[in-house]
């Protein structure tokens, strides 16, 4: 059997995934809808929108099988999101990768494979629309084209459930994916009684840059700076684009003195970003930080106001 390798953009890849805010919620319609055209339409045993989280695939979509997830490193789906073509195994017995595969030699006994990547922003492919059946079988190039027209139906589904809460230039969250997110952290953080902390940062000279350079020049300023702080921070951290050239980013579990480090890390890669790419502008912040212990009574908005305020006093300072 032969594990599906891990993309390249593994981590920008998750980082979407996590922003759906799909992972193990309930079957919808929308979905449902697709998965049963497509198992009727192409006469198979089971049809899936399947998700390709870290270590499982899990079926936000399926027909034909009662299973709900299953580990990813035996998952036809996790080597479909390995290219942008659809992935089509006609006989798994007759495949080295997938002979003795637990899914083949046992329930559901897949012998037929085909699945279509579902890409969101800069190609990533966050899972597939796929159809397995328990004979082997020849998939024809108008069987393929319809599969993908299915699986754009599917794909629009995620791309509506992620423009609802995403920032459309930078692709992290916006002011309102960030304050859903932020209130379950937050949330999250009391039950646990642990700390949080807050870094508001906003771009030095950006108005400048737009005036003076164009604002192609300045959507490549943001776009650098939300991708570094994407490199530079905890998948588990919540990074948002709260205004034009405001940033945020909550970390949870994370006293002041705790904070230290990773603001000290993202200092030195700006520097290197700035040395490394030669650009018409350089890139640099101000940034205000705010600890919150897990007994304070404060929202969203009230650590957004308190870590504003701190990143003025480090302007005027």
């Amino acid at each position: 059997m032969q594990p599906p390798p891990i993309p390249a953009n593994e981590d920008y890849r998750i980082h979407l995934l996590r922003q759906l805010k799909i992972l193990d919620t309930p079957r919808e319609e929308r979905f449902d809808r697709v998965t049963r055209l497509a198992k009727r339409m192409f006469n198979v045993d089971i049809a899936l929108v399947s998700l390709i989280d870290e270590q499982r695939q899990w079926f936000k979509s399926g027909v034909g099988i009662d299973a709900t997830e299953t580990h990813r490193d035996i998952s036809f789906c996790g080597h479909a999101i390995l290219g942008d073509e659809p992935f089509i195994v006609p006989d798994a017995l007759a495949d080295r990768r997938f002979w003795d595969n637990p899914l083949v030699k046992g329930e559901p006994n897949i012998r037929f494979y085909a699945g279509v990547p579902l890409k969101l922003a800069e190609g990533a492919k966050i899972g597939t629309l796929c159809i397995i059946a328990r004979e082997p079988r020849h998939f024809t190039d108008q069987e393929v084209h319809d599969l993908i027209d299915l699986a754009k139906l599917a794909e629009g589904e995620l791309v509506a459930n992620l423009n609802s809460t995403i920032d459309e230039l930078t692709q992290i969250s916006n002011r309102r994916g960030f304050n859903e997110l932020a209130n379950k952290v937050i949330s999250k953080c009391r039950f646990l009684m642990e700390p949080y902390s807050l870094a508001y940062f906003d771009l030095n000279d950006f108005k400048r840059i737009n005036d003076t350079l164009g604002h192609s020049i300045g959507d490549d300023a943001l776009t650098s700076f939300s991708r570094l702080l994407i490199d530079n921070f905890r998948d588990s951290d919540v990074i948002a684009r709260i205004g034009g050239d405001e940033f945020a980013v909550l970390m949870s579990g994370t006293t002041g003195v705790d904070a230290r480090y990773p603001m000290t890390r993202f200092d030195e890669e700006i520097m290197k970003f700035n040395s490394a790419h030669p650009r018409i502008y350089k890139l640099g912040y101000s940034v205000g930080v705010v600890s919150c212990s897990p007994l304070e009574d404060i929202d969203h908005n009230e650590l957004l106001d308190r870590a504003d305020k701190a990143m003025y006093q480090y302007k005027r300072d």
